[in-house]
């Protein structure tokens, strides 16, 4: 392999033999509107960083199998580009295992449903899916690297692989698959320096960082007992952390936040701020934990960055600035300082229904003998609706079920009978009576992204039993989610739905601009604008409201679309004057 202009000696990093400490933040091009992307990376440089940093989700690419979509917001090649017209550096974290708090960790759905795959090893099933995948993504970074003339200076392999195995092969496989499709720059891994994870994740070959945002000087000489050789490098700087669906907001501590990455700096080490700006889930594109409990990490993944949701400097932002001005050289600010623009307040506008889920959309129904997962459909998330056929008699009877992933609303003849919710451990419910039809509404809240959760099927999982036996003889649909604003602008007004339906508003704006809805009183479900998929809403927060990003709007007529699958509490969509992500956990 030829020598890349960009390598390390003993200490540091080297750019044409010159040391070169990198300073980076994460911005992940697929969290953020693509035509907010150069102003992010702007924002990036002027806060005093010379590296932009990104994962790369497979799944979106590749929603099936042979697939790599480069279009709009998933144009990885421009997204580099930008990066170096802004006169910095690129670090692309492949995965294939991301993380990240995306849907599945960035795995693809499709992957699971081949028979004996091994997700995370060397199983060959699964690294003849991973090669693929990643000839086609390293088709896009290869030429942008810096030997080629472009920002990319670091590839990562795999993702804190030493907290999930310890297949060896496995990452000496992805190393091999990296240099046959010509990376030359050097690669890396991350671990949280500690329990052993340094030891599982890395290779000799390959240069181990570290990922932590606390105790500085103890994760550095952790790093350091590992790997005597090679400059120390915080890959993940942990500035805040994700939020879930009912629990709080969280943030860090600016001026605590602040002490830590002058302690990084000052130890000469390079560093990855994550994140610079989080962004936002948008679509169904979140993911969840479960340690013995599912948590599904809410629409926003503001992170309490430096760079707030909607790409507003905050706190963090000046005091990161000030500590990197005291070890590297900062860009000046302009003279006449940062504009920030205000959010845009429509008046508030009424709601109007558009139609019961069941009337405007029959749905194409397939048979099955017993209940299948949103997986045995070939879907990666969603929604799938559920019928079947009851015999019983009229006592109330009680339906079970081996796991509800991970919402399901229960009607029986039409009438509303409950809610499970996987969050909640529920499993079971009485119906009224063991006679009638039985119709049942399943969303997938976003699926696993970290532990041994990932790959697990969604849906019903059964078996499916009414007072103890098994039903038998169930009718499927899926929901075509991204047609649904179509639908919706297209159907005949109707009064506000109060089971799974569709509702939509429409506002006037002079001039484009970035917007908060307030979603904390317009039900449970999805919201569109002008097409734009905002993602999900909630009325058990923390997230109270949901950013429009300025591109999506446009001036004159604009139109929300939602799909509420509970009743909005208020019949009007309001807008606030900034976004509002909930009660704080300090």
């Amino acid at each position: 392999m030829t020598a890349s202009r960009f390598a390390y000696d003993d200490e540091t990093f080297l750019l044409d033999g010159e040391p070169l400490r990198v300073l980076s933040g994460a911005l992940h091009y697929f969290r953020i509107h693509p035509d907010q992307w150069a102003g992010r990376i702007a924002m990036g440089r002027l806060m005093g960083l010379n590296t932009i940093e990104t994962y790369i989700p497979w799944n979106a690419h590749s929603p099936t199998r042979g697939v790599f979509d480069t279009d709009g917001g998933l144009d990885l090649g421009r997204f580099l580009d930008l990066v170096g017209e802004a006169g910095m550096h690129a670090i692309v974290r492949p995965g294939p295992y991301i993380c990240a708090e995306w849907d599945g960790g960035g795995l693809p759905a499709w992957l699971s449903t081949t028979p004996g795959i091994g997700l995370r090893s060397s199983e060959p099933r699964y690294l003849a899916a991973v090669t693929e995948y990643l000839e086609a993504a390293l088709a896009v970074v290869a030429p942008r690297q810096i030997d080629n003339g472009g920002p990319v200076i670091l590839l990562q392999v795999e993702n804190e692989y030493g907290a999930y195995g310890e297949d060896a092969d496995y990452l000496r496989s992805l190393t091999e698959v990296y240099r046959c499709n010509g990376i030359t720059v050097p690669l890396t891994t991350v671990d949280q320096p500690r329990d052993g994870m340094l030891e599982r994740g890395s290779l000799p070959e390959v240069l181990a960082t570290g990922s932590f945002g606390s105790r500085v000087t103890e994760r550095l000489a952790a790093l350091r007992a590992h790997q005597p050789r090679g400059p120390l490098m915080c890959s993940e700087f942990w500035c805040g952390w994700f939020d879930h669906w009912g629990g709080f907001h969280h943030v860090t501590d600016a001026a605590e936040s602040a002490r830590s990455l002058d302690e990084l700096l000052e130890a000469g080490a390079s560093v990855n701020i994550y994140m610079l700006h989080g962004g936002t889930n948008f679509g169904l594109t979140n993911g969840a934990n479960d340690k013995g409990l599912y948590q599904p990490t809410v629409t926003s993944y503001d992170y309490d960055a430096p760079l707030d949701e909607a790409g507003r400097p905050t706190k963090k932002f000046w005091r990161f600035r000030e500590v990197i001005a005291r070890h590297e050289a900062v860009p000046s600010l302009p003279s006449d300082g940062l504009v920030i623009p205000d959010f845009v307040v429509p008046e508030p506008v009424p709601l109007v229904g558009a139609g019961l889920l069941d009337e405007v959309l029959p749905g194409q129904w397939s048979a099955f003998e017993s209940a299948p997962t949103l997986d045995d459909l070939g879907l990666s998330g969603g929604f799938l609706r559920y019928r079947a056929s009851l015999s019983g008699g009229d006592d109330p009877t009680l339906l079970q079920l081996a796991e509800v992933r991970d919402r399901a609303w229960v009607y029986l003849d039409g009438a509303a009978v409950g809610v499970l919710s996987r969050s909640a451990g529920e499993r079971s419910i009485v119906v009224p009576r063991g006679g009638g039809r039985l119709e049942i509404l399943v969303e997938d809240e976003g699926r696993v992204n970290y532990g041994p959760r990932i790959g697990e099927p969604k849906g019903l999982i059964g078996p499916v039993t009414l007072g103890g036996a098994e039903i038998r003889g169930w009718e499927a649909a899926p929901v075509p989610v991204e047609a649904l604003p179509a639908i919706a602008e297209d159907s005949p007004e109707s009064t506000l739905p109060l089971r799974a339906g569709l509702i939509r508003a429409h506002f006037e704006l002079d001039e484009p601009g970035d917007l908060a809805i307030a979603a904390d009183d317009i039900g449970w479900g999805i919201a569109w604008i002008n097409g734009f998929g905002l993602g999900r809403f909630r009325p058990r927060g923390p997230q109270r409201t949901l950013y429009v990003p300025l591109p999506a709007t446009r001036a004159g007529r604009n139109t929300v679309v939602l799909f509420t699958q509970e009743a909005p509490r208020s019949p009007r969509l309001s807008f606030r004057p900034s976004l509002d992500l909930g009660p704080i956990d300090e």
